[in-house]
């Protein structure tokens, strides 16, 4: 039987969560902060921004905290640095810039207190409206053929359902993440049944890990208005989905590309690593340095 139902709206707006303090990369996050850290020539988040706009979407919200100006500034026009880069004749860079401004309406409001990732997702409720709507954390780089946020966009367009990109990670890693409890419905989809927030390898009823990545109905700013603080008196958003599943269907999407949370180190290096090999002006100059590199330890 197919139980697909036409969504009501399309999907254009986006709520990119970017208040955190970014403790997991001090000291490089003393300053600045982790959403703008580079992977390769560009901020972390523009890369989450250009996968909203990649997937259709024109119209998004950044959560921003104190010390977060940096972002507004990176994606506001720069009229010294322009009329610079027009003296030099620098047009190919210019047009760079002048895209970045470009990229979307972006809109911005403040977290004033850090009260976890739910909260920041409730900033949003005057802004969304009654509007299904995407999520992407901001220090989350997915890479794939066709773009994370696009797919679950397709799947809530197929179900008119929130839908939650979701990995397979080792479960011995499962402690680290939010995890589903799911059943399999399509190729890589699943109809979620639970939701656990870090569990112990033991206790886990999956590996399926929530990813940063997610589409969702309107009814979760219900759901995060009645979801009560938890640990470090922090409202989690995964407490709202557990709510908001007592209420409506909801669905993960196994995701096909590889994730880099930014937030983590190692994570950062391979990012910037794999992300480097990829561009076309230093990509085989530095593949041939790795291998030299790594014939020489």
């Amino acid at each position: 039987m197919d139980n697909s139902k036409p969504a009501n709206k399309r999907i254009t707006k986006a709520v990119i969560p970017a208040a955190g303090l970014g403790t997991r990369f001090l000291p490089i996050t003393k300053s600045q902060p982790k959403e703008m850290v580079p992977v390769v020539d560009k901020p972390t988040i523009q890369y989450v921004v250009e996968e909203a706009v990649a997937s259709g979407i024109d119209d998004i919200l950044i959560i921003t905290g104190r010390g977060k100006r940096a972002i507004e500034d990176h994606f506001d026009r720069s009229f010294e640095l322009e009329a610079e880069l027009k003296k030099k004749n620098d047009h190919a860079l210019l047009a760079e810039l002048e895209t970045i401004a470009e990229l979307a309406d972006i809109h911005y409001i403040r977290q004033k207190v850090a009260a976890g990732l739910g909260h920041a997702v409730l900033c949003a409720k005057k802004h969304i409206g009654e509007n299904a709507f995407a999520v992407l954390l901001g220090d989350i780089i997915t890479l794939s053929d066709s773009p994370c946020t696009k797919d679950l966009i397709g799947i809530y367009e197929r179900y008119g359902a929130s839908v939650i990109a979701v990995q397979p990670v080792p479960i011995e890693d499962v402690r680290r993440y939010g995890v589903i409890k799911g059943e399999q419905v399509d190729d890589g989809l699943y109809r979620i049944v639970d939701l656990v927030e870090k569990p112990t390898p033991e206790k886990a009823p999956s590996n399926l890990a929530v990813l940063g990545r997610y589409v969702l109905t309107p009814a979760i700013f219900d759901c995060l208005e009645q979801t009560k603080p938890g640990l470090g008196g922090e409202i989690q958003l995964t407490d709202a989905l557990r709510l908001l599943l007592e209420r409506e269907e909801m669905y993960a999407l196994e995701a096909t590309g590889p994730r880099y949370d930014i937030g983590n180190k190692l994570s950062w290096i391979k990012a910037t690593v794999e992300l480097a090999l990829m561009n076309e002006e230093m990509g085989e100059e530095l593949r041939v340095y790795l291998q030299e590199l790594l014939r020489n330890k």
